[in-house]
């Protein structure tokens, strides 16, 4: 009988309960481990505070969006004797290993404990979809829908009031949840941080569109995009406690710059954390369950150092390794579908 560690961090993200609920399951319905959750991401490993999970403590939660564990974005190797930290909670804990759940951050630091020592299997979640190692990632679905529909109740508003109505989505390194909330939603521009943008090309699509008898337009930004050089003043965020930009309020820019340019009456909204919340879809509950029982199946037989992933349909595992968790960006082939339908 083994003795399973498991942390959400990072960002919360939908699916992220259904992982938990599925790895305990495994783990200790079918191979008869023992699991201990760690409250609030690598902070509760720093701290070795954890609870053990059993399949009748984690019923009812398959459905329900957050962690039950709660998550931060600690970083262990930012914290005076952090990796230290770890092995000491795990030996004094008696844990064989760690399943760590999270995006980029969160993962990065995964591949460094497990280079230190540590036994790590890595399970990525982001609502960006924007982990290298796996073709998908659970969360992004649920943020995808939550972005479709409220670019839907948009159209009706822009096309009564004869607006510009600009939705900012998330989407820090990425434009994955812009682009296709965008093309699901029937977006007439869509601007995401793999390429940057002219306003001023922006704002004569939107006035031939007006031209051409369609007096209103929908434009999706990614909090992450940026304007060409030279073309308008680029946005300045403040940092935050990690030294990366506060993002937000580009889709406020952008407004303010289209109306300039084109006269037309121009509102945002910027969808921000509620893209994050709530019920995850059926589709990331499955992706979430069938990724929890396969890191508790690679825990069990003892293959660490390494995480799940999904390629194609079969989800499968590939080395935690920097090149799994690097960033994965929109590919221009998929950016240049979007633009057929612009118009």
């Amino acid at each position: 009988m083994g003795r399973i560690g498991i942390l959400t961090g990072g960002g919360d993200c939908p699916g992220l309960n259904a992982v938990i609920r599925a790895v305990v399951r495994t783990a200790v319905g079918y191979h008869g481990d023992v699991v201990l959750g760690f409250r609030n991401g690598w902070r509760g490993v720093l701290d070795a505070a954890a609870t053990e999970l059993t399949p009748e403590g984690t019923r009812g939660i398959l459905h329900r969006g957050g962690t039950i564990l709660g998550t931060s974005r600690i970083d262990p190797f930012r914290e005076a004797g952090g990796v230290e930290a770890v092995g000491d909670a795990l030996a004094l804990l008696r844990l064989d290993g760690l399943i760590v759940v999270g995006g980029e951050g969160t993962l990065a630091a995964a591949v460094r404990v497990a280079e230190a020592g540590v036994n790590v299997v890595g399970i990525p979640k982001s609502i960006d979809n924007d982990i290298a190692g796996t073709d998908a990632t659970f969360g992004f679905d649920t943020a995808v829908q939550i972005a479709t529909d409220a670019i839907d109740r948009l159209h009706s508003t822009a096309e009564s009031h004869h607006r510009v109505m600009v939705v900012e989505t998330m989407g820090r390194h990425t434009g994955w949840i812009a682009l296709s909330a965008g093309i699901a939603g029937g977006a007439d521009v869509i601007l995401i941080p793999e390429e940057p943008f002219d306003v001023d090309a922006v704002g004569h699509h939107l006035k031939s569109r007006y031209a051409s008898g369609h007096p209103f337009s929908i434009a999706v930004v990614a909090e992450g995009a940026m304007p060409k050089e030279g073309t308008m003043p680029a946005p300045v965020y403040e940092p935050d406690a990690f030294g990366r930009p506060r993002l937000g309020g580009i889709g406020a820019v952008v407004a303010r710059e289209i109306e300039a340019r084109t006269g037309f009456e121009t509102r945002v909204t910027i969808l921000g954390h509620v893209q994050r919340g709530g019920s995850p879809t059926a589709h990331d509950r499955v992706l979430a369950t069938r990724f929890g029982v396969a890191a508790a199946d690679l825990a069990a037989g003892g293959r660490w150092g390494r995480m799940v992933a999904l390629r194609g349909d079969d989800v499968t595992s590939v080395p935690l390794d920097a090149d799994a968790v690097r960033v994965r960006p929109v590919p221009p082939r998929l950016a240049e579908l979007a633009e057929i339908f612009f118009g």
